[in-house]
Formats: structure tokens, C-alpha cells, sequence
């Protein structure tokens, strides 16, 4: 079961001019389903200029879907029971959240064109400015933060360099 985005989608008091807009879904046990993640997440971004904020932009939009794809998609294969989905949009840029009942740790493998599958962490921490990991009662949750100020954006060499070492996300 999916939470209706636009019931949602509301803007969390702040100090600041732009407060933090943020949405969420939650699917139940076997629900979960990447695409209707990325539905989500486009609806989310396509309704940001209606709150008067400046659009997305499309690399940050492609990165995020990127992100959405691999968080889900993990949840849905090593972790039994509901996950979820949180979004927030500030001046400082997008977290997305994902939730699972997993209390395993995801692993960034080293690159191997060899191997099918076990590059989405890599990709997640590829695009992302900071991902954390964070445990819950029943699971954890990654935060994945990504910037929209192209000066604040992840070194794209820096990444490459640090994350040929299997190390898990921290």
C-alpha cells in the first residue's frame, strides 16, 4: 500500500525562506516495487515548481532515480516484511530515505565487470554527496543526500578512488 503522495507532500516549518518539502510511501510486505518508487519520486519532483521553489534539476532528477531504484530494490530482495520511502527537498539539496526490516548491513563491493549484480551501493555512493545507514528497532534505514549546488556535488574522481575497496556503508 502506497500513502497518497499529495497528502504527503507538505512543508515542514523552518527559519529559513524555503522550508523542507517532504513526502513519503510505505508498502506493505511484498508490495514494495521499484517502479512504483520512481512514480513516486517523479511525482514528488514534478509537483516542487507548484510550491513556488525552482525545478529540480534533470541531472539531480536522473541521479535520484538512480538512487530510488537501488535503495528499493535492495530493500525488496534482503529484507522480509514492509519497507518505506522518505523524500525531503531543501536549499541544501535531496535526502532519500529507505527504510527495510533488515538489520544487515548493506556492503559496497569493489567494481567487477565480471559479476552480475552487487554494484547498486557503489552507484548509490557514486551519485550521492553522503549516504548513511542508521539502525531501527526492526531494521535500518539509508540516507542517501544528494546536493543540488553543482559546487557542493561528490568529487566524481575522489569517489572512483574510495570506493574500489569493499567496505561497508556507513
Amino acid at each position: 500500500m502506497v500513502i497518497p503522495l499529495m497528502k504527503q507532500a507538505a512543508d515542514e516549518p523552518g527559519t529559513d525562506e524555503q522550508a523542507t518539502l517532504r513526502c513519503g510511501a510505505v508498502w506493505a510486505g511484498g508490495a514494495a516495487c521499484a517502479v512504483e518508487a520512481r512514480r513516486a519520486l517523479q511525482a514528488f519532483l514534478a509537483y516542487v515548481p507548484c510550491t513556488g521553489r525552482t525545478p529540480v534539476p534533470a541531472p539531480l532528477a536522473i541521479d535520484a532515480e538512480l538512487v530510488v531504484s537501488e535503495l528499493v530494490t535492495n530493500a525488496i530482495r534482503h529484507a522480509p516484511g514492509p519497507c518505506g520511502m522518505i523524500l525531503r527537498l531543501s536549499d541544501e539539496g535531496l535526502a532519500i530515505t529507505v527504510w527495510d526490516t533488515s538489520a544487515e548491513q548493506p556492503v559496497v563491493r569493489k567494481r567487477d565487470g565480471q559479476r552480475f549484480g552487487g554494484h547498486g551501493m557503489h552507484v548509490v555512493h557514486t551519485v550521492s554527496a553522503e549516504v548513511a545507514v542508521a539502525p531501527l528497532g526492526t531494521g535500518k534505514q539509508i540516507t542517501a543526500h544528494l546536493c543540488t549546488a553543482p559546487d557542493l556535488a561528490p568529487d566524481a574522481d575522489a569517489d572512483a578512488v574510495a570506493l574500489t575497496d569493499a567496505n561497508p556503508a556507513a
